[in-house]
């Protein structure tokens, strides 16, 4: 029996290319993958023909689901190749790595914290509460030099940058190249011929550096490949063996320098355990590339695919430069296509003249192969004509690709992901990798119902879509949402399952916890719009009670007005959806009467920061009671801002903003604010002050332009503060007029620089200048014109 070591990149599609052709040379007997041994109970799956790549394995701990593992897949993983390749052959696989029950087990010993935890993980990725590690690339060739540390902050965990050697470094600096990916992709990736031999070949090859550096391994890669050798020695009686694995790995991985099962025993003995499950869930391109976090190197999923589909369909070319011309030719193809798509001119004789130059440019370069820089270059100097912003639409839809993979309905998943994924099905809401806007109608019952889910899931910890702007989702019937559905959502669908088998009971239970911790009334009063718009009445009722006993022991002014505007939302809305609003419409009559008695009050002795925090409290509860529209309401306000404005010790930032509300409602008149802005401006008065009542009252719409008046007394008080004080103002006058457009402060000085003229404006006119329009007028009107 034989055991063929084939150590590849994850996610290269010439290695994925190599083991095709090794597996049908070889033929093994039993087929070994790196990757958490969990996975081995539900690898049959991946024989679905509903199991559409990119996937990934999840491992999880069950007593904290947020501690988990992710192995992607994609059509062009290796890993993915050999698997389909042994499944549909009724060859039995097995995955062979450290477990994923030791990976995610805290290390009490140690004090381990999460993260360091995380840190240990050796391959996909890890995920953590609220952070997401990338990929532990632990392989070498896949990324050469980035393995994470065990704080998830990039540096090097396997190798320190500045006393270690990377295995594929050293490997191209032999070979003369200063890029050790662009070795990689020439000597490895490219190359399909013998591939049996240039396994063997690259597997030496990193023996002799790892033999020469025994720094490249630590205690934990001896026992990750200690539990790959136990796999193999469990299946090498089958007969033969393939095992594919990152090439770092292959020469620990050749029983002819096996050391005793009894070592490899030792490395694993006393390591930490937790109950782990393990399932598929959906991956994305998107997630894949390098730029969205994920480490093992997959800068152009798009790319990687479109070279493996190229080299799989091109086997019947006898000619490697016909192989090569035809993946130029079609990924240029695929470019102008998109492009037209956008609405960009691609014409089929400049494809021509793009094929041309990349592959003039390979040849320059010393490629074995055109490759992405080339076909990039050549599209930016032919099909775009040097402009970049072209590009990044080939990069979104190619180079990265927008796929999003989908597994079968037989695969394992907590009650919570199975009814949402009903849900999905039921409402024809399809989760996409993309970001798309949907604009859903809640006058209908599909609109609500989609609304009601999206909400409940935000609510739940699993925001798999955002309002795309909140002020438009005020309007009676309609929401505009931004979807995007993230991989790293299946696990916050397992952790959020511990609140309840459906997305309603979970998202009720998760609320009412919410509110149990909930540390204030604004906090609260949120929950309760949330209870609204997620249609959740059990949750309501525990927030609404909540809520009334938090407010009957509130005292603080500033918490009653922002309490205000989220339950007048709750009010003015709850018809469109259908749900009852009558307890939350009493208490906000309750939370209205106590802020209205304490208002004036609540506005004495403050300073400049509680000042600031008051006003943009009373803004707040202002929008809400204008939102009711209810004069049963609105006639108290505006009666307890008339009380506040005639008290005349309040603040300047909260008096001259009270002010400014009444003014906008029609309450009092220009006459009344000119007096009250004198009043407060008179040289009499602290100049301090009455910037900070300027200030208040001007924000927002500019409302000087509209009333020449107050414009005046505004002009008159600038005018007369003294210079000692003026240097003081000048920035508060300043930051004032800045929150103005450039045209409303063009119009401003135009109506104080032409306020102390009379008379027609005279315009100065270049007579040369003017000449040949006016000559040219005169012809078009019949005029004659003297010479």
């Amino acid at each position: 029996m034989t055991v063929h070591v084939l150590g590849v990149r994850h996610h290269g599609p010439g290695s994925a290319r190599s083991v095709v052709l090794a597996l049908e040379e070889v033929r093994p007997a039993t087929l070994v993958v790196e990757g958490p041994p969990e996975l081995d109970a539900v690898v049959p799956l991946l024989a679905d023909a509903a199991t559409v790549p990119p996937v990934a394995g999840l491992v999880y701990d069950v007593a904290a689901p947020r501690r988990s593992l992710f192995y992607p897949l994609a059509d062009f993983s290796p890993e993915w190749v050999a698997i389909r390749w042994a499944l549909s052959r009724g060859v039995p696989v097995r995955f062979a790595d450290l477990a994923g029950r030791h990976l995610l087990a805290p290390e009490p010993a140690t004090g381990d914290t999460d993260d360091e935890a995380a840190g240990r993980l050796p391959f996909g990725e890890a995920e953590e509460p609220g952070t997401t590690a990338p990929d532990q690339s632990a392989d070498g060739p896949e990324a050469p030099g980035s393995e994470e540390s065990p704080d998830g902050s990039g540096a090097p965990e396997v190798a320190d940058a500045d006393v270690r050697q990377d295995v594929v470094a050293v490997l191209a600096r032999t070979a003369g190249y200063a890029d050790p990916e662009r070795w990689w992709e020439d000597a490895v990736e490219q190359r399909h011929a013998d591939v049996l031999a240039r396994f063997a070949h690259l597997r030496d090859a990193i023996a002799a550096v790892r033999a020469a550096d025994p720094a490249l391994s630590d205690a934990h890669n001896d026992r990750r490949e200690a539990s790959m050798r136990t796999v193999l020695r469990d299946v090498l009686d089958a007969g033969d063996v393939a095992v594919v694995c990152g090439a770092f790995h292959a020469p620990a991985l050749d029983p002819r320098g096996f050391p005793s099962a009894a070592a490899d025993a030792r490395l694993l003995r006393g390591l930490p355990r937790t109950k782990v499950a393990a399932t598929w869930v959906p991956w994305t391109s998107a997630r894949l590339a390098a730029s969205s976090g994920y480490g093992a190197g997959v800068e152009a999923p798009g790319w990687y695919r479109h070279l493996f589909e190229t080299w799989s369909t091109g086997d019947a070319l006898p000619d490697p430069r016909a192989r090569d011309h035809d993946v130029a030719s079609s990924w240029l193809v695929r470019v102008a296509r998109a492009l037209r798509e956008e609405g960009l001119p691609a014409p089929p004789a400049s494809v021509v003249d793009a094929v041309r130059l990349a592959e003039s440019l390979a040849a320059v370069r010393g490629r074995p192969a055109v490759g992405l820089d080339e076909l990039t270059d050549a599209t930016r100097g032919v099909l775009t004509e040097g402009a970049d912003l072209p590009l990044a639409v080939v990069h979104r839809r190619l180079v990265v690709g927008e796929e999003i993979g989908e597994v079968p309905a037989a695969t394992p998943m907590v009650p919570l992901a199975a009814d949402l994924a009903a849900r999905q099905r039921s409402l024809r809401l399809k989760p996409t990798a993309t970001s798309s806007t949907t604009t859903l109608d809640l006058r209908t019952d599909n609109g609500r119902a989609r609304s009601v889910l999206l909400h409940r899931l935000r609510a739940l910890g699993v925001p798999w879509g955002t309002p795309a702007d909140d002020t438009r989702t005020l309007g009676t019937f309609k929401e505009v949402w931004e979807l995007e559905w993230q991989p790293e959502l299946a696990v916050a669908v397992v952790d959020a399952s511990r609140y309840g088998a459906t997305v309603l009971d979970a998202t009720e239970a998760r609320v009412a916890e919410r509110a149990r911790e909930a540390e204030g009334l604004a906090e609260l009063g949120r929950l309760v719009e949330t209870c609204l718009v997620a249609d959740l009445p059990v949750a309501l009722g525990a927030v609404v009670d909540t809520l009334a006993e938090a407010t009957a022991h509130q005292h603080d002014l500033r918490v009653l007005l922002e309490t205000v505007e989220p339950l007048a939302r709750t009010v003015r809305y709850g018809d469109v959806r259908r749900t009852d609003s009558g307890r939350v419409g009493a208490l906000l009559t309750t939370v209205l009467a106590r802020a209205r008695v304490g208002l004036r009050a609540g506005c004495q002795a403050l300073d400049d920061d509680l000042a600031t925090r008051t006003r943009i409290a009373l803004e707040s509860a202002h929008r809400g009671v204008a939102l009711l529209a209810d004069p049963q309401r609105s006639e108290p306000w505006f009666r307890a801002l008339a009380g506040l404005v005639a008290d005349g010790s309040v603040h300047g930032t909260v008096d001259g903003r009270a002010v400014r509300l009444l003014h906008d409602a029609g309450r009092v008149d220009t006459g009344d604010v000119a007096a009250r802005m004198s009043r407060r401006l008179s040289l009499a008065g602290d100049p301090a002050d009455g910037a900070a009542w300027l200030e208040s009252f001007l924000g927002g719409e500019a409302v000087l332009l509209h009333d020449h008046a107050l414009l005046e007394v505004v002009d008159g008080w600038v005018s007369g503060i003294g210079d000692d004080v003026f240097a003081d103002l000048l920035p508060v006058l300043r930051r004032t007029f800045s929150g103005f457009g450039v045209a409303e402060r063009r119009r401003i000085g135009a109506q104080l620089a032409g306020a102390s003229r009379t008379g027609e404006t005279v315009r100065e006119v270049d007579d040369d200048r003017a000449l040949p329009a006016v000559l040219a007028v005169a012809r078009m009107l019949g005029l004659e014109v003297a010479s």
